[in-house]
C-alpha cells in the first residue's frame, strides 16, 4: 500500500474515487436508502474538489483502495473500499493525517458506529452532538477531537 498527496484531480480520479466511496458507503451507511446514496453522489466530486489536502491509499494494483480529505486540522472525511477494510489503511492514513497536518478534529455520522468505534480507538472523544448533517438532513453528527 502507498500513501499519496493529490496533486491534480483528474476525471479518471474522480470516477476512481466516486467508487470506492459508493462501495463504502453502502458498506457503512445502512441507513441510507439507495436514492439517498445517489443523491448524495451527486455532490462527491465538488467535495473531492474543495478539500485542501486530498491523500489517497493505493493498493497493489495501484488503484485507490482508501482516500481521506483534510481542511486545516480537520479530517473532512475517509472512506475505505469494503474489501479492503481490516487491513490498517484507515489506521494508516489518519496517522498520516495527524503527523503531517495535525488532524485533531472529524465528525461522524452517529449511525455509523464501527466509525465511531475506530476513531476512539485512535484517541477521538465526542465533544457535540447535532441532530442533523451539515447540509441539514435528519443525519445525526458526532463531533470528535483528540
Amino acid at each position: 500500500m502507498k500513501i499519496l498527496e493529490v496533486a491534480e484531480i483528474t476525471p479518471s480520479l474522480t470516477e476512481q474515487l466516486i467508487a470506492v466511496w459508493e462501495k463504502s458507503v453502502k458498506a457503512t451507511h445502512l441507513f441510507l436508502s439507495e436514492n439517498e446514496v445517489e443523491e448524495i453522489k451527486e455532490y462527491i466530486p465538488q467535495a473531492l474538489n474543495g478539500v485542501v489536502h486530498l491523500i489517497i491509499a493505493e493498493n497493489e494494483s495501484g488503484s485507490p483502495a482508501a482516500f481521506m480529505g483534510i481542511e486545516e486540522q480537520k479530517l473532512e472525511m475517509l472512506f475505505i473500499a469494503p474489501e479492503e477494510r481490516g487491513k490498517g489503511l484507515g489506521r494508516k492514513l489518519l496517522q498520516y493525517g495527524m503527523e503531517n497536518y495535525s488532524v485533531s478534529e472529524l465528525a461522524v455520522n452517529e449511525r455509523n458506529p464501527l466509525a465511531k468505534g475506530f476513531y476512539e480507538h485512535m484517541g477521538f472523544h465526542v465533544y457535540r452532538r447535532t441532530d442533523h448533517d451539515e447540509q441539514g438532513n435528519p443525519y445525526p453528527l458526532l463531533y470528535m477531537k483528540l
